[in-house]
């Protein structure tokens, strides 16, 4: 009886493994496509960030001349390689978006206060180079160099109007999904350049309810789709949470995804989803960190379609696509 249990046993997880077998899988292709995360940008140490972490006082050198969510820093990123650039938005009380990143304007720029309790007259007017320091404030060396540089969205589908963005909302407000598709309405020439959307659930899938050809994740539904997948993912089945979006996976976490890595795609796939490939997580980190070395990148799957998310896309384009 015992040996029949344990040859029942052996044969159930053959079974559970060939399943599940990354090998057994479609060949999903290798067109890696790269997301630059804020264009090509002077970047941070992440080490211990937190939501209201300054961190342009905490820049790595060498010092690059270009700052993050200006036009200067996207057309950088694409003409790196970038397929697809990620900006921030805040609505300004004019009723326009503003591309900047944080939540208030004290630790880039000049200004002071909320970054959407200001019109965008005063947005445009201020140095968002301002508050970068790489030696704890005896220093300022973009200080100056970003005046008047902080774009309207506008701006930026006017400049580079055959691109691709992701925009990102940082709030959770649903108006900002509403604000969104008006604005994709109002101007159809840049329909396609507003390739996708995340954030706060609620602004995502308002926008996506109204541009239903958009990709669109938001942070709940994704960390949902993951977690369900890890759970019961081994069936085959795919939950709901992971129909229809892109998955941010976390490079650290593969092992824990059933078939990774081409099952895994193969499976996403199957339900109208895409893969993003970002940079190590860990349990308390702020932000979104992007495979952003050789030895991140050198754990890219060798043939991997899906997406690269970067904040050096200087350097990791050319190892993706030498």
């Amino acid at each position: 009886m015992f040996k029949r249990i344990l040859i029942g046993l052996g044969a159930a997880l053959g079974a559970l493994y060939l399943w599940n077998a990354s090998w057994l899988a479609p060949d999903p292709g290798d067109d890696v496509r790269i997301i630059a995360h804020r264009g090509l940008h002077q970047n941070f140490d992440l080490s211990g960030v937190k939501n209201d972490t300054c961190t342009a006082t905490r820049i790595r050198e060498p010092i690059v001349p270009e700052i993050e969510n200006t036009i200067p820093a996207m057309q950088a990123a694409f003409a790196a390689k970038a397929d697809v650039v990620e900006l921030d938005v805040h609505p300004t009380t004019d009723g326009r978006f503003a591309v900047f990143h944080d939540w208030t304007l004290d630790c880039r720029t000049n200004g002071t206060g909320e970054t959407r309790s200001h019109d965008l007259a005063y947005l445009k007017g201020l140095d968002v180079g301002y508050g970068y320091t790489a030696d704890g404030g005896r220093t300022f060396p973009l200080r100056g160099t970003g005046v008047a540089m902080m774009p309207s969205l506008e701006d930026v589908l006017a400049a580079m109007p055959s691109k691709q963005f992701i925009i990102n909302f940082k709030s959770n407000d649903p108006k900002e999904g509403a604000m969104l598709a008006d604005f994709v309405r109002a101007h159809p020439q840049w329909e396609s350049a507003v390739w996708g959307v995340y954030g706060g659930d609620k602004p995502v899938f308002t926008a996506k309810a109204s541009l239903p050809d958009i990709k669109a994740w938001g942070g709940k539904q994704m960390t949902s789709c993951l977690l369900q997948y890890i759970g019961y993912g081994w069936t085959g089945y795919m939950p709901p949470p992971c129909h229809d979006t892109m998955i941010m996976v976390p490079v650290n976490f593969t092992w824990l995804l059933w078939g990774w890595p081409n099952r895994f795609l193969d499976r996403m796939r199957s339900v109208g989803s895409e893969v993003i490939l970002i940079g190590p997580y860990a349990p308390g980190d702020a932000g979104t960190s992007g495979i952003d070395t050789a030895d991140q990148a050198a754990a890219i799957p060798s043939r991997f379609p899906g997406y690269v998310w970067t904040n050096e896309i200087a350097s990791i384009a050319p190892l993706l696509r030498p």
